[in-house]
């Protein structure tokens, strides 16, 4: 294997390892990385949190997908078809998210990190899997411009300009929903607390190592 295909197989079994060790997936979910145009690279179909040095899958962004490769991955082909400026893809199962989704509610921007799913995150209103081509492209066409897309009782599927941010993102919108579900069970309205727009504009910024301290934390994470 080419040593640049080395180092971003290494990001996508990082990115799993992260996602299945702090919670956001058990035995379902996967992840990915945009290789080209044409080309991403999806992790092993096992337990994220269990990948070691388990190779990814190049997987064609229009096309059937390649033997062994999860079904649900043609929803990672939709979005990179539509969304040219995505480069990584999460596909995850957040039990403060998955519990809001059962209500149909997904988290409002209240406090800095909530902020980066403004004015989203979407909600997908069919807790179906996502295993054919036309549920995959209606889903890509329900997420748009956003980050994330929330799907009714059966997880979310986050979208980063890179896999790091999607996978930091993916944090972010499971500790938005923890604090969602915090506020409602204290009795307050869901428009109590929301942050104005201009808060919104502040918080939302990536300098600072926003991505990076994440990424470290996340990737640092112990087994079991």
């Amino acid at each position: 294997m080419p040593m640049d295909m080395d180092r971003h197989d290494e990001t996508v079994r990082q990115a799993a390892r992260a996602l299945g060790r702090s919670g956001l997936a058990h035995a379902y979910g996967h992840c990915s990385k945009r290789l080209d145009a044409e080309r991403f690279l999806v992790c092993a179909p096992i337990p994220m949190g269990l990948v070691t040095d388990q190779p990814g899958t190049v997987v064609p962004v229009s096309g059937p997908l390649p033997e062994g490769v999860l079904g649900e991955v043609d929803v990672h082909q939709a979005i990179y078809a539509r969304r040219p400026d995505v480069g990584g893809i999460c596909r995850s199962m957040p039990p403060a998210v998955m519990a809001l989704s059962t209500q149909g509610v997904v988290p409002a921007a209240r406090h800095g990190i909530g902020a980066y799913f403004a004015p989203g995150p979407a909600l997908w209103d069919d807790p179906r899997l996502l295993r054919d081509d036309d549920s995959a492209r209606r889903v890509a066409e329900a997420l748009g411009d956003l980050n994330a897309i929330v799907l009714r009782g059966n997880g979310v599927v986050v979208a980063g300009d890179t896999l790091e941010q999607a996978v930091v993102l993916s944090w972010f919108l499971e500790d938005a929903a923890r604090l969602e579900r915090d506020v409602r069970s204290m009795g307050f309205g869901p428009q109590s607390g929301l942050l104005s727009p201009d808060e919104i504009v502040a918080r939302t910024v990536w300098a600072g190592g926003v991505v990076e301290r994440m990424w470290r934390w996340l990737t640092s994470l112990p087994a079991g």
